[in-house]
């Protein structure tokens, strides 16, 4: 008797992604890593150089700058491509989401859009970083609030996705 090994990963993984544990994992691990680098800098680090300034407040300014001007190169230079292929992306994904009901469409969807709106925000922070040039407080509290708009999309993320998955999970049963 041979041994079907798409049978085997299909009946030890549920490919439905709602009622997956690993959904539910990805999906916390995603927002656990964004909200932690803010604009590529570790959380730890604003923290440090808050508390003590002197070389950590440099070193902090320092990576600060390195990902600001890397997110804007990668704005300038590709910027348009990138808005394109994103909008034809998300586009098809919420069309096999929710026009053609494809759970696992749905699931990546409701990860991709917010995901999507976190890098809006970060091309957004960028720039105003590099427009004003804050160093010291005026840093830390650019680099606080887009850590708190982060984790704002993460919530409201995270929620929407909740229910989103409960209903599906609620319908999809067989004593609905």
């Amino acid at each position: 008797m041979a041994l079907d090994w798409t049978t085997t990963v299909f009946e030890v993984i549920d490919m439905r992604s709602f009622s997956n544990l690993w959904y539910w994992l990805v999906l916390a691990a995603i927002w656990s890593t964004t909200s932690h680098w803010v604009l590529g800098v570790p959380y730890d680090m604003i923290q440090r150089a808050r508390k003590n300034g002197g070389i950590a407040q440099e070193h902090l300014e320092t990576i600060t700058m390195i990902n600001v001007e890397r997110i804007l190169y990668i704005g300038r230079v590709s910027g348009l491509w990138l808005l394109g292929l994103t909008s034809f992306l998300l586009t098809g994904l919420g069309l096999l989401a929710f026009a053609y009901d494809v759970e696992f469409a749905q699931a990546l969807f409701l990860i991709a859009m917010p995901m999507t709106l976190v890098g809006a925000l970060s091309l957004s922070t960028a720039r105003l970083i590099e427009t004003h040039n804050p160093s010291g407080a005026a840093l830390h509290k650019r680099l606080f609030r887009h850590r708190l708009y982060t984790q704002i999309i993460g919530m409201i993320s995270i929620f929407v996705t909740a229910m989103y998955g409960m209903y599906v999970n609620f319908s999809t049963s067989p004593l609905y």
